[in-house]
């Protein structure tokens, strides 16, 4: 019976943040130092960071499917050169990468408790 107990819990810490929405930085700014979150909706299901020639860096929700030159430059049409990224997981456009999603770390969370317990 604590062996289901300690599985359900598992998985319903787990299912947390399955159906929460996208958030990614939001900001233009030269430094780097974007702190704005957004909480992405409608189709935008990836975060995009977009770097002009002169310094300038984008970072804003995005659809994941347009992450490609073709639709990004319309979207941007007074940048005339720019490099791009985009990615698909809670503010990953931010400057340093690896911030994981909630559910990620409420089951290391869960399993190291139930670990140290049982």
């Amino acid at each position: 019976m604590k062996a289901i107990v300690q599985v359900s819990v598992v998985v319903l810490l787990a299912l947390i943040g399955l159906g929460s929405a996208l958030e990614c930085y939001s900001c233009v700014d030269y430094t780097g130092g974007c702190n704005t979150v957004k909480t992405c909706s409608g189709q935008n299901d990836g975060c995009l960071t977009l770097k002009e020639r002169n310094g300038r860096i984008f970072r804003q929700c995005v659809r994941f499917s347009d992450c490609h030159t073709s639709h990004l430059a319309p979207m941007f049409p007074n940048v005339a050169s720019f490099t791009y990224s985009c990615c698909e997981s809670d503010l990953c456009n931010g400057a340093s990468v690896g911030a994981g999603r909630t559910s990620a770390i409420a089951l290391i969370l869960s399993l190291a408790l139930f670990w140290c317990i049982f």
